[in-house]
């Protein structure tokens, strides 16, 4: 199974949209300042997640996430579980 999830640091006041097939692995290398692209907004922590059957479906869930309609339908989705919003 693959993994897409969708990380929100509060220090960059943004959000980072990935996926993996090892989701506790990739989460930790994100919060140990592994990644190039999120070392600069740790702690991450993870608000949403979606399970693939395999890298394909997964990675084009990811690319749909990124767009514009993607993050919307992200914002919408769970606007109701945070509330000073996203």
């Amino acid at each position: 199974m693959w993994y897409v999830y969708v990380l929100l640091s509060k220090k960059a006041q943004a959000w980072y949209i990935g996926s993996t097939k090892n989701l506790q692995k990739r989460i930790l290398n994100h919060n140990e300042g592994k990644d190039k692209s999120t070392k600069y907004g740790l702690p991450w922590k993870l608000i949403y997640c979606e399970v693939g059957l395999n890298k394909n479906d997964a990675r084009a869930r990811e690319r749909y996430l990124k767009s514009g309609m993607g993050r919307r339908y992200l914002k919408n989705r769970l606007k109701f579980f945070f509330a000073k919003g996203l």
